[in-house]
């Protein structure tokens, strides 16, 4: 089934429903401000762009989604891959990317391709989220630090390097807010776990320089004020050579975009005890992506953690995410100029923390206690996302993931089952 949840939510909609969606997508909305922010500079892009994917493919996934409470925009699982297509392609080649990957979600949710989900096996996308979630915690040392390298390369091996040969640029200072901001987070999310806490631990970090003979970069020191209002719609341009050589990077985007959105759409049905429907939520964010390439925005996903947010917060039906969306559009327009003094360590603290919640430290016990063909294609994808190459991780483990499936399947006909996740 196909049909937006929306459509089926909005029958027996009434006024209690509305308040407690106005207020859950209020409180997501200070969620995704600072992260979308951090995620679109983290990935190499303009951080207005994390604002704009926010606003446009967060309204879009909830308009046409197959989730009663998912909510979409730009996630830290995208920002390796577009860090590396921004920098292979340039970002009108990120642009096209999106919309191409966009129209295969679309052809997969028209062809209802939402259920081969369980056919990836969990430690493909246990791995390739770990090594995501290393590259990530490893990009924010810089900021974090408050260290300035000479070049900032984007390949594991030779970022590590660069960042030992900047130590001698380590500021204090940096450290200062940045451990500040992570230990607010913390705590905001242990002692008020339904308190929109992430926003005020971003202001109070980002405030010590403020307060305090403490320096810092901020967003404005940095990229320049944000803007108030979004950029028009415009088709990206097109060349068919610059399609071939965009297709590995497209079936990349909306092989994630896929995978990210089904799994937090389970995850949701789990706390909300409820179902989602798979081929809506993929054609959803084939639009979601689409609608996003032609504002110039970034790729977009179901993001688990605002979604959880959302529920904790009493979010019922996709209307708490279109009030995200425009929540987060009426603060662009009234309060761009107060997001450019954020500090630039607060913001590297929220995306550290972000990346440690992606390799889902409290799992490790259990993946050690798997198969060792489990164990084995966890790390492989892992060591292959940190070293090589996402999309080489993907392809890789998928095709060992099926050639162990099928080799089970002459063992125990129950050895493979679908993924509870």
């Amino acid at each position: 089934m196909r049909t937006p949840k929306i459509l089926t939510t909005i029958r027996t909609y009434d006024r209690s429903l509305f308040l407690s969606d106005l207020f859950a997508g209020l409180t997501v909305a200070f969620v995704a401000i600072p992260l979308s922010l951090a995620i679109a500079i983290a990935s190499g892009a303009d951080p207005a762009k994390g604002l704009v994917t926010a606003i446009v493919a967060g309204l879009l996934i909830s308009l046409f989604g197959g989730s009663r409470v998912q909510i979409g925009g730009p996630t830290g699982a995208f920002i390796v891959v577009v860090f590396s297509v921004i920098a292979e392609h340039g970002y009108d080649g990120l642009v096209m990317a999106t919309m191409m990957a966009g129209v295969l979600l679309v052809i997969a949710g028209w062809f209802r391709a939402g259920r081969l989900i369980a056919f990836v096996p969990d430690a493909v996308v246990n791995g390739f989220t770990i090594g995501i979630g290393i590259i990530i915690g490893t990009s924010q040392l810089k900021d974090f630090l408050g260290l300035k390298p000479e070049h900032d390369p984007a390949d594991f091996l030779e970022k590590i390097p660069a960042l030992w040969h900047a130590r001698d640029s380590f500021s204090l200072s940096a450290l200062i807010i940045a451990l500040v901001t992570l230990i607010l987070i913390v705590a905001f999310r242990r002692l008020w776990p339904r308190f929109p806490g992430l926003i005020f631990a971003i202001a109070i970090g980002s405030a010590l320089p403020f307060l305090l003979p403490l320096q810092a970069d901020t967003l404005a020191s940095r990229f320049g004020e944000l803007p108030s209002t979004l950029p028009w719609p415009e088709l990206p341009h097109f060349s068919w050579s610059r399609f071939v050589e965009l297709i590995p990077s497209a079936i990349t985007i909306a092989f994630l975009a896929g995978v990210e959105s089904l799994l937090s759409a389970m995850v949701a049905d789990r706390m909300i005890e409820g179902h989602h429907r798979p081929n809506a939520e993929l054609t959803a964010q084939g639009i979601a992506n689409i609608g996003s390439s032609l504002f110039t925005g970034l790729p977009a996903t179901g993001a688990i953690a605002r979604t959880a947010t959302n529920i904790k917060a009493g979010g019922k039906t996709p209307v708490a995410g279109i009030v995200h969306a425009i929540a987060v559009l009426v603060i662009m327009l009234v309060a761009a100029p107060l997001a450019g003094t954020l500090a630039m360590p607060a913001l590297a603290a929220l995306l550290i923390i972000t990346a440690w919640n992606m390799t889902e430290p409290h799992k490790w016990g259990e993946y050690a206690k798997g198969r060792p063909s489990d164990i084995f294609l966890l790390l492989l994808t892992l060591v292959l996302t940190v070293l090589v190459d996402l999309t080489v991780a993907i392809g890789t483990g998928v095709a060992l993931g099926l050639a162990i499936r099928l080799s089970r399947r002459k063992q125990v006909e129950s050895d493979w089952h679908t993924p509870d996740r």
